[in-house]
């Protein structure tokens, strides 16, 4: 059988001073509360095919937001696959987004572990933009090779 597979969509603006930023999410629940090197995400979910991965990552990203997905070309970023087994496949999109507007999705799991309650907690708690600097140290291990290949695309005039 093959693995899970997600999509994404990552967000990006230029700065007044020539840079750029990246909307990046930082997980929810309980067990990511309180972290948050390597707590944040490409805004992603999973799908399953015969569903495409462009249509999946729109999908995932007002789900997980509350957002219509922007108007505008993604530039793939290609796929990566995770430590989890997972491989996600990232679109860049270049975009404006107001974190203060997002409604994130939730999700259902016991908490304490083990203690019977079942809690509902946000699949994302906030969005933040952040400078590439920022986004590395923020981002899952898994997700920086994105950043990478964004930098590559937008000096090559993407």
């Amino acid at each position: 059988m093959a693995g899970k597979r997600s999509a994404g969509l990552l967000l990006y603006r230029r700065t007044a001073d020539g840079g750029v930023e990246v909307l990046l999410a930082h997980m929810g629940g309980p067990l990511w509360e309180r972290r948050d090197a390597a707590a944040w995400s490409v805004p992603k979910g999973e799908y399953v095919p015969p569903e495409e991965a462009w249509d999946a990552a729109r999908r995932e990203f007002e789900e997980e937001l509350g957002l219509p997905p922007p108007d505008g070309p993604g530039v793939l970023l290609g796929e990566a696959r995770q430590a989890s087994g997972k491989v996600v496949t990232v679109w860049a999109v270049e975009s404006d987004l107001d974190p203060e507007r997002i409604v994130p999705g939730t999700f259902d799991m016991e908490w304490p572990r083990g203690s019977g309650v079942t809690g509902t907690f946000p699949e994302i708690d906030r969005v933040a933009w952040c400078t590439p600097h920022e986004a590395h140290r923020r981002l899952v291990a898994g997700q920086r090779v994105f950043l990478e290949r964004l930098a590559e695309r937008l000096a090559g005039g993407a």
